[in-house]
Formats: C-alpha cells, structure tokens, sequence
C-alpha cells in the first residue's frame, strides 16, 4: 500500500467513525447517562467488535451474511431484541448506580465492553460496510487479498479506539457533572432508554 492510498484510509476511516450512528450515538448516550468510565469502556468493546467483522470480511463470511437473506433478517432482529433489552434495563436501573458505586447496582466495566462488544457484534449492516469499504483498498499486486484487509481492519480498529475513546470520555465528562443529581440522573435513564429502543426498532425494522 503506497502512502497515499494508506493517508486516504485513515482519513476516511476517522471520518466514518467520528460521523453521527449507531455507535457514537450508543457511547454518547452511555457517557451522559453512565459517565466517563462507563463510555469509555463501552467504546473499547465496540472497537473490539470490529476485529470480528473485519475478520469477517477477510475471510469472505460477510458475503455469506449479504447473500443469505435468512441471516441477515435474524442479526437484525437480535439487534434489535438487545438494544430493546437494554433500554428496559435503563429505565428498570435505579438513577443512584449511575453516580454511586456503593449503590451496588452498577454494571461492571467487563459488563459495560461486554454491551459495546454486542451492540457492534450483532448489527449486520456494520458487516456489510466493511465488506463494501475494505476491498477498495486491497490490490492484488500486493499479495495476499486476505492479509491486506486483516492489516487494514486492525488499522480501522486502532484508530477507531482513539476517537471513541475521546468521544466516550468527553460525554462522560458531561455525564459525570450532571448525575450529581438524582434527579437529572432518572431523566437521563428515561432518554437513554429512548435512545437505545430507537436504535433497536431502527436496526429490526431496517432494509438492507
């Protein structure tokens, strides 16, 4: 891969990342409702998400999922059942946990990178986009087509852990200034269960 073409990936890899989505909008969300750690945390498990779905696309299983409508239908809808899970267990969480580690009801950091994991894991359109993005960037004059990609998704993967982790820790820094206040804490349990439900019926009720 010549410099330029390699300056172009990343740029447009940054791009993609930092554009308004599902998964920005799933870590701002965590970050202003959980605060700082919770968001980071979550980012680094849907930056490690994405070394499945590159993977995926190396080896040509993403084609698989484009091609079989059956497939695809069900990541869909088990997407969605889990996003829909999660807003139900922020509006079933007490608004103290949010702030308050002795409140007991915190989730825990490996269950915080376990939900980012799944939340990038389980959405088939994520697949899809590597499958489309990648190849344009691979030339057979320079070996091995799935060796460039796996090169290329772990380049995606470390750049993306730099920008989600910053937009993780900046909304969880605002996070952190409001829950201060159980009473904004509940309001923001109430939108970010809104926000992951949308999510949710967005991804089920999605075409391809």
């Amino acid at each position: 891969m010549t410099h330029s073409t390699l300056a172009w990936f990343v740029s447009s890899s940054v791009v993609f990342t930092m554009a308004p989505g599902p998964d920005t909008t799933f870590v701002v969300a965590q970050g202003i409702s959980r605060g700082r750690k919770a968001a980071v945390t979550t980012a680094l498990g849907m930056c490690c998400g994405v070394s499945v779905h590159t993977t995926a696309a190396a080896l040509g299983i993403s084609a698989i999922v484009r091609s079989c409508a059956t497939v695809f239908t069900a990541l869909k809808w088990a997407g969605g059942a889990y996003l829909l899970y999660l807003a139900w267990k922020a509006v079933r969480e007490p608004a103290a946990a949010r702030f308050s580690p002795a409140a007991g009801a915190m989730p825990s950091a490996g269950a915080m990178f376990r939900r980012g994991f799944l939340m990038n894991v389980i959405n088939p359109k994520v697949a899809l986009f590597f499958l489309a993005f990648l190849p344009q960037f691979v030339s057979r004059e320079h070996g091995g087509i799935p060796a460039q990609m796996f090169l290329l998704g772990l380049i995606f993967m470390t750049q993306a852990v730099v920008v989600m982790s910053a937009i993780g820790f900046l909304s969880g820094s605002v996070g952190d200034l409001l829950l201060k206040r159980p009473a904004v804490a509940r309001c923001f349990s109430w939108l970010s269960a809104a926000i992951f439900a949308a999510l949710g019926l967005k991804l089920a009720f999605s075409r391809r």
